[in-house]
C-alpha cells in the first residue's frame, strides 16, 4: 500500500510538472505571438468566402511593424484596388502571378493636377521597409484604355487651369517613396507607357528583383540607389529607352540586371540616363528588335561627377551583337569579374534578400 501511494504521489507530481511545462510552453508562445516572432498570416477573398475581401482592409489590420514578417495572400482574382503601404516587414503573396491581379487606372500628370506630390500616384504605393511582393501581377492600365489625348481641368496649372492628358506618359505600376529592402519574385508589373516599376529612393534605397516581367514606355524600369534584376524580362511598349538609373547621392549606388531579357517594338533602345548612373549587364539576351543605340545620357543641366560608367559581359542580341555591348568589365571600378557580381556584391552585405 505504502508502495502504490508513493507511485501515486510520483504520478501526480509527474503530471503537475507536465501541465507547468504546457503552461510556460503557451505562455512563451503567446509571448512571441505578441511580439511577431511567429508568422502572422490572413488571406484576402476578393469573393467574401474567408478571411477579408480587400488587400488594403487587410494591411489596415496589420500593427505598424513586427519582427518576422507578416503574409498577406491573396487568392486568385481581379482586385480593382490601389494599395497604400506604409508598414514594414510584409509579405504581398499572390496564390498565383498569372491570375492575381491587383490594377488601376491612373495617369501620373493628371494626379498631379490635384495632388503635391506622387503618394497615390501607382497601382501600389509603398513606403515601408522589408516588402516582399511575389506571385501577383500589379498593372496600371491607363494607357491600355486611353489611346487618344485628354482635356482635363487642372488646378495645378495656374494660366489654363488645364492640361492635355496623353497615353504616353508616367503611368506607375510600383512607386516607392523612402521605402527600402523591397524585393519582388515572380512578378509581372504592366503599363502602356512609362515609370512602369519605380523603386525611389536615392539616399539608401535596396530594391531585388527576380523572376519578374516589367512592360511599359520610356524608362520603364527606372530604379534609385542600389537595384539588383536578376532573369527578369523586360518588353518595351513604347517609348526612347527602357531602363534608367539614378544613382547621384553615393558613388556606390548601382543597377545591375543578371541574366535578363530584353525585347519590344521594333527599334526600341535600351536605356538612358541624365544624373550619375552605374549600370552593369551582365548574360543579357537583346532582342534583333533592339536599336543600334548604347545607353545614352540624355542632355541635361546635372553635373555628372562620376562620369559615363556603363559596363557589359557576355551580352548577345538575336540576329547578331552591336560592338557597343563588347565586354568592358575591366573599365568597372576594382575590375570585377562577372561572378563575382552578385547580391552581396551590389549591397555590400547589408541586405540578403
Amino acid at each position: 500500500m505504502v508502495l502504490v501511494k508513493k507511485m501515486k504521489i510520483k504520478i501526480n507530481h509527474s503530471i503537475i510538472a507536465i501541465i507547468s511545462l504546457l503552461t510556460v510552453f503557451t505562455l512563451a508562445y503567446t509571448q512571441l505571438h505578441a511580439l511577431g516572432k511567429t508568422p502572422v498570416k490572413i488571406i484576402v477573398d476578393k469573393n467574401g468566402k474567408e478571411g477579408f475581401k480587400s488587400i488594403q482592409d487587410a494591411i489596415n489590420s496589420l500593427p505598424d511593424s513586427s519582427l518576422q514578417p507578416r503574409i498577406i495572400f491573396i487568392k486568385r482574382g481581379i482586385y480593382a484596388e490601389k494599395i497604400f503601404i506604409k508598414k514594414s516587414n510584409i509579405i504581398i503573396e499572390g496564390e498565383n502571378e498569372e491570375n492575381t491581379i491587383i490594377t488601376q487606372s491612373i495617369a501620373r500628370d493628371e494626379w498631379r493636377c490635384d495632388h503635391r506630390d506622387d503618394w497615390g500616384v501607382a497601382t501600389m504605393n509603398i513606403d515601408g521597409n522589408d516588402i516582399t511582393l511575389t506571385d501577383i501581377t500589379i498593372v496600371n492600365n491607363y494607357g491600355f484604355e486611353h489611346n487618344g489625348n485628354r482635356v482635363i481641368a487642372c488646378a495645378a496649372d495656374s494660366i489654363t487651369h488645364k492640361k492635355i492628358i496623353t497615353p504616353y506618359g508616367h503611368q506607375m505600376a510600383l512607386r516607392t517613396a523612402k521605402a527600402t529592402r523591397l524585393k519582388a519574385v515572380n512578378v509581372h508589373f504592366k503599363s502602356f507607357a512609362g515609370d512602369t516599376v519605380s523603386p525611389w529612393n536615392v539616399d539608401d534605397g535596396m530594391f531585388y528583383f527576380k523572376n519578374c516581367t516589367m512592360e511599359g514606355g520610356v524608362d520603364f524600369y527606372c530604379p534609385r540607389g542600389w537595384a539588383y534584376a536578376e532573369n527578369c524580362t523586360f518588353f518595351a511598349n513604347t517609348g526612347p529607352a527602357s531602363i534608367w538609373h539614378d544613382g547621384s547621392k553615393n558613388e556606390d549606388e548601382k543597377t545591375v540586371l543578371k541574366n535578363c531579357s530584353f525585347d519590344g517594338y521594333k527599334g526600341f533602345k535600351l536605356g538612358r540616363y541624365h544624373k550619375d548612373a552605374q549600370f552593369y549587364l551582365i548574360d543579357c539576351t537583346f532582342s534583333k528588335n533592339m536599336a543600334d543605340q548604347d545607353i545614352y545620357l540624355v542632355p541635361t543641366a546635372n553635373v555628372i561627377k562620376w562620369g559615363r560608367r556603363i559596363y557589359y559581359f557576355n551580352c548577345h542580341r538575336k540576329g547578331g551583337d552591336y560592338g557597343w555591348f563588347k565586354n568592358n568589365l575591366s573599365e568597372a571600378q576594382g575590375n570585377p569579374s562577372a561572378d563575382s557580381i552578385n547580391i552581396s556584391w551590389v549591397f555590400k552585405g547589408r541586405w540578403n534578400p
